[in-house]
């Protein structure tokens, strides 16, 4: 790829100036592959030799300025003399990865041999500009997006779900940014309609490349491997291991490794290529997040709500105890994750009544009654195992749960050894299953929304109360103290 992408910058014509950016250096390796990729862009975005752009008409709609997967296919093997068609595919996916052109009704960038139609981004995008949004400003466009046209600007789950947590993380700041969304719709109305979807869909693709859709790599982070071999090319593997030293020679009395041996470093080997690694900065943002959206949750950093009845004789506690409601942060707590509304009893009750209303209720009751068994004594676990199979998974049970094959057949194995974890298997794909298909819908749900609001109604209600009665009560108290006053302060030689 760097061959074909280095031959078509000696070809191109002309070209900006190298330049320093804000955030990367000229040299470094990301603003390599930029320079190169923006060169071999700006050739295809030509109009004599350059990939051919088209306004597409439909019954009743228009598309404007786009091309189809297979115009770039042909042109990238016209024109960087590719012969495979495998590796323009793949230098295509590469190119449309980084955000240079985008599928407009996909989030997911890559690029496809088909009539799949695609759009080039705005220079004013590119990631040589070194663009480090932040996640507010990723909260003023979502929230954008919600005031938009529903029909072509309604949010995906994920970022229903970012939208979510970013309203949970900002919520002191949440009023300027809904003004700041506001008034950014209001300047994207008056332009004109071709214009708007445009400017739309390239705002979406930059959206994508910066916080890409899950399960897709984040192609703008720096690879620190590669920032500290750029400043000594030269510099081996080997030398930074033994530090430029010629390695030691092994003594001569050394024994070979067995055959035993090779197997099991073979196996700690593929072990170790299916770990997870994470980059530093991104477990850093992410516990940062974490420590912010649970800031007001923790009694060492906030003072607790409502406050404790025995040292400010405030009942509040003691009324939401016996009403049995729950508070408006337990009800915004549910927003954080689906495990926050599992750990809280009146979290399931409402996400049970969510579920009864789509005709998805065992689910979650399987889901239940399988953490009861867990809880069950020894002696009645192998009873309640055939209880959890004839209601859920026999053949014309009552409350028959959606399996995967792989998961009913390992169930149906354990079931001759019953014991507490029998269900494990089908109860992390229930879990699994509610989770990336039922949670969502949750919360964007009347249920969720009619709760959430009931309660700051409420509570606001509370709170006046509640100031009201501390100031009778501060009134009452003062007037008592005057009252004393007199008798406690008479003199005593009078």
């Amino acid at each position: 790829m760097a061959q074909v992408l280095e031959s078509a910058a000696q070809s191109s014509q002309g070209g900006p100036p190298p330049r320093e950016s804000g955030g990367l250096p000229e040299e470094s390796p990301n603003m390599l592959v930029y320079r190169k990729m923006e060169d071999t862009v700006k050739r295809m975005q030509e109009e004599d030799v350059g990939v051919p752009v088209r306004t597409v008409k439909g019954f009743m709609t228009k598309i404007p300025s786009v091309f189809t997967g297979a115009d770039i296919i042909q042109w990238l093997m016209k024109n960087l003399s590719i012969e495979d068609q495998a590796e323009a595919l793949h230098l295509g996916s590469l190119i449309a990865a980084h955000g240079y052109f985008f599928p407009i009704s996909e989030h997911v960038l890559t690029l496809k041999d088909d009539g799949t139609f695609y759009r080039f981004q705005t220079p004013y995008f590119w990631p040589s500009n070194c663009w480090e949004p932040e996640n507010m400003d990723y909260a003023v466009y979502l929230c954008k997006r919600t005031l938009q046209n529903k029909s072509r600007s309604e949010l995906a789950d994920y970022e229903a779900e970012s939208l979510a947590r970013l309203q949970q993380a900002f919520a002191r700041k949440w009023e300027f940014i809904v003004m700041q969304s506001e008034a950014q719709a209001k300047i994207d109305r008056k332009r004109e309609k071709v214009e708007k979807k445009i400017t739309e869909s390239q705002e979406r693709a930059f959206w994508d490349v910066h916080r890409p859709v899950p399960g897709c790599v984040n192609t703008t982070e720096v690879d620190m491997k590669k920032s500290c071999r750029i400043r000594d090319p030269h510099r081996t593997r080997k030398d930074e291991c033994t530090g430029g030293s010629p390695p030691p020679t092994p003594p001569p009395d050394a024994k070979k490794p067995t055959m035993d041996e090779l197997r099991r470093r073979v196996e700690f080997l593929n072990t170790q290529l299916n770990w997870h690694c994470m980059k530093t900065s991104k477990v850093a943002e992410s516990l940062i997040g974490y420590s912010e959206q649970y800031m007001e949750y923790d009694a060492f950093l906030t003072p607790t709500e409502p406050s404790n009845p025995w040292q400010s004789d405030d009942p509040t506690f003691w009324d939401m105890e016996v009403s049995k409601e729950p508070s408006q942060q337990q009800v915004r707590r549910w927003g954080f994750s689906f495990d926050e509304v599992l750990h809280d009893p009146a979290g399931q009750d409402r996400f049970l009544r969510f579920l009864q209303s789509e005709f998805s209720s065992e689910n979650l009751e399987f889901w239940q009654a399988v953490q009861e068994l867990k809880r069950r004594p020894l002696r009645e676990v192998p009873e309640h195992v055939q209880r959890i199979w004839e209601e859920f998974l026999a053949p014309g049970a009552l409350n028959s749960i959606n399996l995967d094959s792989h998961s009913f057949e390992r169930t149906a194995q354990n079931i001759c050894e019953p014991c507490r974890y029998t269900f494990e298997d089908a109860q992390e794909h229930i879990y699994k299953l509610m989770k990336s298909d039922s949670y969502g819908r949750f919360l964007r749900s009347p249920i969720y929304q009619e709760v959430l609001l009931t309660r700051k109604k409420s509570e606001y209600n509370q709170d006046r109360r509640t100031s009201f009665e501390k100031f009778t009560r501060n009134v009452s108290r003062s007037l008592k103290t005057r009252r004393r006053l007199p008798s406690t302060s008479r003199d005593p030689t009078s």
